[in-house]
């Protein structure tokens, strides 16, 4: 049985295209590559995007900009949060305005993720395709655990079960 899944598993990873933020590069005009600055709006070929895949892509430019927030492997069963954010941006990826859909009243963890958000931004532009007047509404959850570190539900890992 552990076999079946492990390789159900990695056939499902194969299938999957991550995109890493980490170290972004914007062209010198030596012609060499340098790090984009801190904080500056990483560009990607966002136009073919389909609006799943870009949200991936948002999910996971947070989780990189706030490594020490975020949970690794498996949140645990019980989860201590379920913060639902609702977030707009404008064509370039600025960070219009966001508010808390859905909470359980644990307002540390709402603080934690506002604040992962405004961290975050500016964002990747949005495919122009997908914008409403030059903007775009998304809708992200976050899964909080007991350390009040979290994961993003659009790049999350399996829920434990027990």
């Amino acid at each position: 049985m552990k076999n079946k899944i492990a390789i159900a598993s990695a056939a499902l990873l194969a299938g999957c295209t991550t995109v890493s933020l980490n170290q972004p590069t914007t062209s010198s005009s030596n012609g060499g590559q340098r790090n984009a600055p801190a904080g500056a709006a990483v560009s990607h070929n966002t136009g073919s995007m389909s609006l799943e895949r870009y949200k991936r892509l948002l999910a996971q430019h947070i989780a990189e900009v706030n490594p020490d927030k975020i949970y690794p492997g498996n949140p645990q069963a019980l989860l201590r949060s379920v913060v639902v954010l609702k977030y707009e941006v404008d064509g370039n990826g600025r960070l219009l305005h966001s508010n808390t859909l859905r909470s359980n009243g644990d307002t540390d963890a709402v603080d934690i993720a506002l604040s992962a958000l405004r961290r975050a931004a500016p964002f990747p532009p949005p495919p122009d395709r997908l914008l409403t007047r030059g903007r775009m509404e998304i809708l992200e959850t976050m899964l909080f655990n007991d350390d009040g570190r979290f994961q993003l539900r659009s790049i999350a890992a399996p829920q434990l079960t027990e």
